[in-house]
């Protein structure tokens, strides 16, 4: 057999394989809006709370971005039904489960860590443990998200690791959560625009 053309087949079938693999469910315009609005809320904690300093500062910090992730959640959630909705087949319950197993252990995490600084008062470390904790859950469902998604979780590592040793509250900055997650999540929204176009083109 000739060995180019045993490598060029191998090469289409790790990429059919990894077209089976990706989560289909994953809506492009959801990420961009939940990346907007984080940018928006970012705008909005500098009207109302720049810099975090006093624990009523950081109360009202945890709200407004409480609420940021709340409208991210619906958002990207509700696409994620109207998709099932409009596929709903064993493959999509395959898909769904793979990639809730996935994610599964980096959203616990988050969520141990938030409540765990939340009751030490630990606001400063929250953006770095948000960052980190995002980017081990698409790390471990890398095979699902569309190609590129690698390098945006790896800035989501470096990013969180660095906000870690950043001093006192001033992780909480107002720049800080919309240069994060808001760059972060529109760049995961073009990334899967661009794949739902190559995968229509093919």
């Amino acid at each position: 057999m000739d060995v180019t053309r045993a490598i060029a087949d191998l090469d289409e079938v790790r990429t059919r394989l990894a077209a089976v693999q990706r989560f289909r469910g994953l809506s492009g315009p959801a990420a961009i809006a939940s990346g907007v609005a984080a940018v928006a809320t970012g705008l909005v904690q500098l009207a109302f709370v720049p810099h975090p300093a006093s624990a009523a500062e950081g109360a009202r910090y945890v709200a407004i971005w409480i609420a940021c992730l709340t409208f991210a959640l619906a958002v990207n959630y509700g696409a994620l039904a109207v998709w099932l909705a409009n596929n709903w087949s064993s493959r999509t319950r395959t898909e769904l489960r793979t990639a809730a197993i996935a994610i599964a252990p980096a959203v616990v995490a988050g969520g141990a860590f938030t409540a765990a600084l939340l009751a030490h008062n630990e606001l400063g470390m929250l953006p770095g443990t948000w960052a980190l904790c995002y980017a081990l859950g698409l790390l471990s469902s890398r095979s699902m998200l569309p190609r590129g998604t690698t390098a945006v979780a790896l800035a989501f590592a470096a990013t969180g690791a660095t906000l870690l040793f950043a001093a006192g509250t001033n992780a909480l900055a107002w720049w800080v959560m919309p240069l994060t997650f808001g760059c972060g999540q529109l760049a995961i929204g073009a990334l899967i625009e661009r794949d739902r176009d190559a995968r229509a083109g093919c």
